[in-house]
């Protein structure tokens, strides 16, 4: 008995069958067409939306097997109802596919027989028990950045221990919002956990970590990184900060004059963080994403040595926020937006140099025909045969009815962004649109899920507000982690928050990244202005896993009017060019944009 949950092929392949990698990868939310006389899809409609991430496909269907959800022509999913096997070639476990919670309650009740007894209150025992056996009478070090999951790490160690075994204390790295330290502390002290706090700026500014190398016999060796302030690599960035916490934590237990083997390192790490920086603790086969600042090289040596304690480490976000509330915490703190442990450093793109590759021109291309496709249709291209090949008869109807009705333009912008692309790691262009007319965001969201599948090297669609971009920029403004990059920022980030706040549609939006970019629009070639503005992104995130999510739709999730007001107030700071507005589901696009 089995349900192989996104990755029908290995069943398949197991039992017999033959798969292959098809020329059309998908990655994304699609409609596929289910059999609900199959027991896993009992209840449901013929036609489902499910999210599809994979590049290779079920091509002879195993013995015994048959096809029981189609994607067009693709098998989406394949079922042995006498063995009770079945293989999903799509991820009923994220909230981006609507009917996912039906799909698992048919497999875990009606055909695996599993009753729903295990409950939050259960975990959060279970929880309490795992804290009091691992910590015995030790002290217990928590990293308290103020957000949900440290606070709920902390709450659990104060509720299983006693209260002089906990040290909390909260770190401000120079990256954190405006007020942010102040406000963290002011709110813990209500809830009653007394927590130190730490200015450790030029720590984290200065920072750097190793790093592994290869010579030429490939004999592992380390290299040590740039300094915080001068590195443009994110996974650099994130494992410096990560390793810098970790110093500054060994540096307040020698303050306290205890002994390091004798103190436990505590952290709220959720299991998507796991996932995404593929630690071994959450799966032996996950690609990296991204390097989570809770699981650095230095955290996995001390994890390996019993010194971590991480009692959420199952959890999912959305499982955290009902534990927060079973142990007492207020809403206000429960629902608060997520704000990562890097803080803005993640949030500014950092470059030296515009990222451009020899695909560049040819992508640009590919993208113009789209933009323009109800024009480009009437003169014949090669290029134009590979859109059409990689889109369905409905996709272009619905590309011909966009751009007759609106003059657009699309571009790829020289800076590159990470993303999730077939459940790996991406670190690719993000193209830009702009719009002669009022934008109409339907329109633009659905360009925003087409153009990755068609272009792979892009995960990451936006929306340039302001006139039509006639000069897409082809250089970049030098951009580093230094305090005068970082108070614009700070600025921007303050700007938006607040006006999303005063609108009373915050707890409507899962999360809000604030993001600067080395981008300087509108400079007249021909003058040869140096680019020396840089240009914020808006990225608003729904998601109810904090694994998937979508971005909060102007007019329909967020008002036009709140999204307006926030461009028109970010523009007032000075040495901002342009602002644009983050269109990506994820995946291709991360949550963050590093």
């Amino acid at each position: 008995m089995a349900l192989c949950n996104g990755d029908s092929k290995m069943m398949n392949k197991v039992f017999g069958g033959t798969v292959h990698k098809k020329s059309v990868r998908e990655d994304g939310v699609f409609s596929i067409s289910v059999d609900n006389t199959c027991s896993l899809f009992r209840g449901l409609q013929k036609e489902e939306i499910v999210l599809l991430t994979h590049g290779d496909s079920v091509d002879k269907v195993a013995d015994g097997f048959k096809v029981v959800a189609r994607s067009g022509t693709i098998v989406a999913g394949i079922a042995n109802e006498s063995k009770k096997l079945y293989g999903a070639q799509f991820h009923p476990e994220v909230g981006l596919t609507e009917n996912g919670k039906v799909i698992l309650k048919n497999f875990l009740y009606d055909i695996a027989g599993c009753s729903g007894t295990f409950t939050v209150q259960n975990r959060e025992l279970e929880c309490i028990r795992e804290i009091k056996e691992r910590v015995g009478t030790s002290k217990v070090l928590v990293l308290l950045s103020g957000g949900v999951d440290s606070t709920v790490c902390t709450a659990l160690l104060n509720r299983a221990l006693n209260q002089d075994q906990v040290i909390a204390v909260h770190i401000d790295n120079g990256f954190m919002r405006k007020r942010e330290s102040q406000s963290v502390e002011e709110a813990l002290k209500k809830l009653g956990i007394q927590v130190k706090v730490i200015n450790a700026a030029h720590s984290f500014y200065n920072g750097t970590t190793t790093l592994p190398i290869s010579d030429e016999d490939r004999t592992p060796r380390k290299r040590i990184s740039k300094t915080l302030n001068m590195t443009t690599s994110p996974e650099e960035k994130r494992k410096i900060i990560g390793d810098t916490f970790v110093k500054i934590a060994n540096e307040v237990i020698g303050e306290m004059n205890l002994k390091p083997e004798e103190v436990f390192l505590a952290q709220g790490t959720l299991r998507p963080d796991l996932i995404e920086s593929a630690s071994c603790v959450a799966s032996g086969k996950a690609e990296l994403i991204k390097t989570h600042h809770n699981d650095t090289e230095l955290i996995r040596k001390l994890r390996e040595e019993g010194k971590v304690i991480e009692p959420l480490k199952d959890f999912h976000k959305d499982e955290v926020r009902i534990l927060g509330r079973e142990l007492g915490l207020p809403e206000e703190l429960v629902s608060r937006h997520p704000f990562p442990g890097p803080g803005l450093a993640i949030r500014v793109i950092c470059a030296e140099e515009p990222y451009i590759c020899k695909d560049f021109p040819e992508t640009n291309n590919i993208l113009k025909i789209v933009a323009d496709f109800s024009a480009s249709v009437k003169k014949p291209h090669t290029l134009l045969q590979r859109v059409k090949a990689c889109t369905t008869e409905e996709d272009q109807e619905k590309l011909m009815q966009i751009t007759s009705m609106h003059s657009l333009n699309a571009f790829l912008l020289p800076i590159k962004t990470v993303g999730v692309q077939g459940d790996c790691r991406s670190y690719s262009y993000v193209c830009g649109i702009s719009s002669k007319d009022e934008p109409d965001w339907e329109s633009l969201i659905f360009l925003a899920r087409l153009i990755p599948r068609m272009c792979h090297n892009i995960n990451r669609v936006v929306y340039v507000f302001g006139p039509p971009v006639k000069e897409p920029p082809t250089d970049v403004t030098p951009t580093f982690l230094t305090t005068g990059v970082l108070s614009t920022l700070r600025q921007a980030d303050f700007e938006a928050h607040n006006i999303l706040r005063e609108s009373g549609y915050a707890g409507k939006i899962s999360q809000m990244p604030v993001i600067l970019t080395p981008l300087h629009f509108d400079r007249d070639p021909l003058q040869k202005q140096p680019s020396c503005q840089r240009s914020v992104v808006i990225r608003t995130f729904i998601t109810s896993d904090f694994m998937t999510g979508i971005p909060a739709t102007p007019g329909n999730e967020i008002p036009v009017e709140v999204v307006l007001k926030m461009v028109t107030e970010i523009k007032k700071i000075p040495g901002i060019s342009r602002i644009m507005y983050d269109l990506t589901s994820k995946p291709p696009g991360t949550t963050e944009w590093e």
